[in-house]
């Protein structure tokens, strides 16, 4: 069969099995109306299998159509055939500890960068938000798990990954090498702006985040804080019970947020008066680059009335995931559940939308992320999202925002 043939096949059967699932969710009140649709599947494989012009390879339509069915759902579900989860098994079983420093997601059907750590390899070479890792160590990431990606993107240290990228703007996929590193947690990045406004940078909630910023937290009310700016821009990455926790630092009542799916019991994660720490005006910055935990702590900061969040609407991935074996020997990694804010906002389909908009030029952009600043710099004067969340923290009087909290 030719390749183009082979495609046709593929697409066709998604769509049969599309139709199939469609038909059986809007009738599974009915047998009638599920047998029928299952007729109808069954019916089109037959005409396949008899009237195509070639003999398909049934085998490789299946995997295929399963694949384009799990990806249809969301970024984070994927389908393994037999061969990759067996090959993901092992590569799982692996101590190897070099790492890319990328946080990952699903764009136009391939694997897509959403957060890089700094000081990572990934930065080194330049990777940022947006980009396409159209081949991972010479494999195509069109139809592959995040989870698979991830493990390709890790091995030991200083050895080489080659990666094939489309960048922002560009057509043409252009070769990379990227060396892997072992990573320490990135660390708290603090400043002090005008008066007696902090800031703290948070680029990944990596393990011990939330008592990190607990004790920054302490310090900057002994040295005479009395105003936060906590920024979140650019952090993708770490333990959705760190976001969960460092919100609890500055919400004495509410709801943080709400764990939901279809055979997961809701669990609600609430507020706690005895774990406040931060009683002050503050302001949240998010952006396009903001996931996960760091959404977390946004939206319970939002939604509670105890703070801005400033920038651009986050990416949107606060979910839990499964890994599910089959009969067969492959598996699904299957999104089973989605956090919601404390508004009831599903957070993986919405983001978390800023209460006031703010938008980085690109200069502002390479300005945050370069590490070469001096510790003196950390913070772009000219930055228009910390402008916008400076000019927030200067109109709130001090008393007003500890009502609120």
């Amino acid at each position: 069969m030719s390749s183009l043939a082979k495609k046709i096949v593929v697409a066709l059967s998604v769509l049969v099995i599309a139709y199939v699932t469609t038909g059986y969710v809007l009738g599974r009140s009915s047998d009638d109306k599920a047998y029928r649709a299952l007729t109808v599947y069954s019916e089109v494989l037959d005409k396949i299998q008899t009237q195509y012009v070639d003999d398909p390879n049934m085998r490789q339509v299946t995997s295929g159509a399963l694949h384009g069915l799990l990806d249809s759902l969301d970024p984070q579900s994927a389908y393994m055939s037999p061969l990759e989860y067996k090959d993901f098994k092992e590569k799982s079983a692996s101590s190897a500890k070099g790492e890319a420093g990328l946080a990952l997601t699903k764009r136009f059907g391939y694997v897509a960068v959403i957060g890089v750590l700094p000081d990572s390899p990934a930065q080194k070479i330049g990777l940022h938000l947006g980009d396409v890792l159209e081949k991972i160590a010479g494999f195509t990431t069109s139809q592959m798990a995040i989870d698979q990606a991830h493990l390709l993107l890790s091995g030991e240290p200083d050895s080489v990954v080659k990666l094939s990228v489309i960048r922002r703007g560009k057509a043409e996929p252009q070769d990379m090498e990227l060396r892997l590193a072992k990573l320490a947690p990135p660390k708290l990045v603090e400043d002090r702006l005008e008066g007696d406004i902090a800031y703290l940078r948070v680029r990944s909630f990596s393990p011990g985040t939330a008592k990190q910023i607990h004790d920054k937290l302490a310090q900057f009310e002994q040295k005479g804080a009395h105003k936060l700016i906590l920024d979140e821009r650019d952090c993708a990455t770490g333990d959705i019970q760190e976001g969960i926790s460092t919100a609890q630092l500055f919400l004495s009542s509410g709801t943080i947020a709400t764990l939901k799916g279809q055979t997961v019991t809701p669990v609600v994660y609430s507020a706690d008066a005895a774990k406040v720490e931060w009683t002050q005006p503050m302001t949240v910055l998010i952006g396009n680059g903001t996931a996960g935990p760091a959404e977390i702590v946004a939206a319970a900061v939002a939604d509670n009335k105890r703070g801005a969040t400033v920038g651009e609407r986050t990416y949107g991935t606060a979910s839990m995931q499964k890994l599910v074996q089959l009969d067969d020997g492959s598996a699904l990694i299957l999104t089973v559940a989605n956090y919601y804010t404390p508004n009831g906002k599903e957070i993986p389909a919405d983001g978390v939308v800023p209460t006031a908009e703010a938008r980085p030029s690109a200069d502002d952009i390479a300005a945050l992320n370069d590490q070469s600043a001096p510790s003196g710099q950390v913070v772009s004067p000219d930055d228009p999202v910390i402008k916008k969340a400076v000019d927030i923290l200067q109109g709130v009087a001090p008393a007003a925002a500890r009502k609120a909290a």
